[in-house]
């Protein structure tokens, strides 16, 4: 095994026991703990991820990464504004019935704790989200919706209040607090959105206040 195979094989081995160890945890999560349940030292995470900080990141980045791959698969790539949205939501619907989706869920807690406590950590959690969600804004940036093109500006806002939409839903759906939300519920609360408020320009003249 080469020095980068037995690098990438590290990283992933410290992400796996991070994700099981943060999830169960939260801020409490060890960092010996964890490298052990890698079969690794803590000099391999700080190697690695320069800190624990940095390894929560990488785990938040990591499973982000993931998600997005499959929404990219998800969406097709010829569909209009509205199909794309359909299609992202019905995505997210589905990940609620995943195997991990509870463990998932308890992540997004402890991690939105550990945030809270730790300003730093959560300036850099955002930052991650944020470039992730970038990506989301891709997809839909340039899609055909009411006759016009999606601009890159009007598709970043879609993609954050459709994130906050889906993940607000999907808590909802696993904690009992959502009931009859399925695939389509999901998709007609996105396309709600997508039509409405999240589109419209900011400082934009609204109908019927022309010249006032």
């Amino acid at each position: 095994m080469t020095r980068a195979e037995t690098k990438e094989r590290n990283r992933r081995a410290l992400l796996d026991a991070a994700f099981r160890l943060v999830s169960r945890d939260g801020y409490r999560a060890r960092l010996d703990e964890i490298a052990e349940s890698a079969g690794l030292t803590t000099g391999a995470v700080y190697s690695l991820f320069g800190s624990k900080n940095g390894l929560v990141v990488a785990l938040v980045a990591d499973r982000l990464e993931v998600d997005y791959e499959e929404v990219e698969r998800a969406i097709p790539a010829e569909a209009d504004l509205l199909e794309a949205v359909d299609a992202f939501a019905r995505h997210h619907r589905r990940g609620c019935d995943a195997p991990d989706a509870r463990v998932a869920l308890s992540l997004q807690l402890v991690l939105l704790d550990m945030a809270l406590r730790d300003p730093e950590l959560g300036s850099r959690l955002a930052s991650s989200v944020r470039e992730q969600e970038a990506r989301l804004a891709a997809m839909f940036t340039g899609r055909s919706h009411e006759g016009a093109v999606v601009t890159s500006e009007r598709a970043r806002r879609l993609a954050t209040v459709l994130r906050a939409l889906v993940t607000g839903l999907g808590q909802g759906v696993m904690l009992g607090l959502a009931e009859g939300a399925d695939e389509r519920y999901f998709a007609d609360a996105a396309r709600a959105l997508a039509s409405t408020t999240s589109l419209v320009e900011h400082g934009a003249t609204a109908p019927g206040e022309e010249g006032t």
